[in-house]
């Protein structure tokens, strides 16, 4: 594998102090950071972590503040019914992250009496914990020396570096190189001084190279091109995949509702119930209808993209009286206690678009 450029590219070599010194002037202020040098609380490091995993700052931060102020601590959010943590999380997507965290809480004071372990080795023995928050809660809580290599980190190594393969393969040499960077101490304001970089300065597109501060140890800039990197390879087509979910409403405004299963895609969260959502449509899908009803199909479907798929979902109403029971393993819920429920996004759609709220 080809990684790097010529190393007679590099007008000079990248300093790790340029970098920290950046860091000093120009540090975003985030929630989840504490301020004039002191040490990070851990568990305020895991809970910004897990939530900024593939998520953007300032989505994450409204529901960090939330979580923080019912969940204080590790133990608090150890204590909690997975129920209330999937329902404070509902809206942020990929929902496994809620399931891991909740299950990483337990850990942390089943197994280390309520305190994080410090290395990165003990760390990933914990549920929902991978390399990257590992090395990010090792590095900016506890100043081990470990490199979070996250969309950041690699956007700026391989411009810094001109790493031609591409990603994802190229992940590992993009890692090595990181780790060559790190200074003899700070690893904790390194960790974050590279997200900074990537997030304000390196950015996808346009990057503002002459504020950088390793602008003249950069081969992607000294080639004239720096955007051409990171090298991604060509991204497979989405697969569609389709259903019908069943809004049954009561003349007393409350909708029928189930609990996914626990496991697998949105596992434990809240839905209304549908059909499997397959790349063909149920032929008949009045018979994953949850009751017997006159079922009305409304105009337009509601769509979603998760990460591997599209979702098409065709829309069936039924009204029904106020006296009707749940069928098993069902409950009916007044629009009032919509916020309580743990409804995915793509439930959410579900119910503005039938005119039920959701919000």
């Amino acid at each position: 594998m080809q990684a790097a450029a010529n190393p007679a590219a590099f007008p000079t070599e990248p300093s790790p102090a340029a970098l920290l010194a950046w860091y000093d002037r120009h540090r975003r202020r985030l929630p989840w950071r504490a301020e004039g040098g002191a040490r990070q609380e851990p568990y305020r490091v895991f809970l910004s972590e897990i939530m900024l995993q593939q998520t953007t700052v300032v989505t994450v931060a409204p529901y960090y503040a939330a979580f923080l102020a019912r969940w204080p601590d590790v133990a608090a959010l150890a204590a909690a019914p997975l129920e209330e943590v999937l329902s404070a999380w509902a809206g942020l997507g990929y929902y496994a992250r809620a399931r891991n965290l909740h299950a990483c809480a337990r850990a942390v004071v089943e197994r280390h009496g309520g305190r994080f372990p410090e290395t990165e080795e003990a760390l990933l023995a914990l549920p929902g914990i991978g390399p990257y928050t590992a090395a990010a809660i090792a590095s900016i809580a506890f100043e081990r020396r470990a490199a979070p290599v996250d969309g950041n980190w690699e956007r700026v190594v391989a411009r810094l570096f001109a790493v031609k393969a591409a990603l994802p393969r190229a992940r590992p040499a993009l890692r090595a190189l990181a780790l060559t960077l790190l200074p003899p101490a700070r690893f904790g304001d390194f960790a974050q001084a590279m997200m900074d970089l990537g997030a304000t300065i390196c950015t996808p597109r346009k990057p503002a190279c002459a504020l950088c501060p390793w602008t003249e140890a950069c081969a992607a800039r000294a080639s004239g091109a720096p955007e051409r990197y990171p090298v991604k390879a060509a991204k497979a087509a989405k697969p569609t995949r389709r259903g019908v979910a069943f809004l049954a409403v009561r003349a007393d405004g409350a909708v029928l509702v189930r609990s996914r299963p626990p496991r697998g895609l949105l596992g434990g969260m809240s839905e209304v119930p549908s059909t499997p959502w397959e790349e063909e449509q149920p032929a008949k899908p009045v018979v994953h209808a949850p009751l017997r009803a006159s079922w009305t199909a409304l105009n337009a479907p509601v769509t979603h993209v998760f990460s591997h798929f599209a979702l098409e979902l065709e829309v069936w109403r039924a009204a029904l009286p106020a006296a009707t029971p749940a069928p098993d393993g069902h409950r009916w819920v007044v629009p009032d206690g919509f916020d309580a429920e743990a409804f995915p996004s793509v439930m959410r759609k579900v119910l503005r678009h039938a005119g039920s709220g959701g919000e």
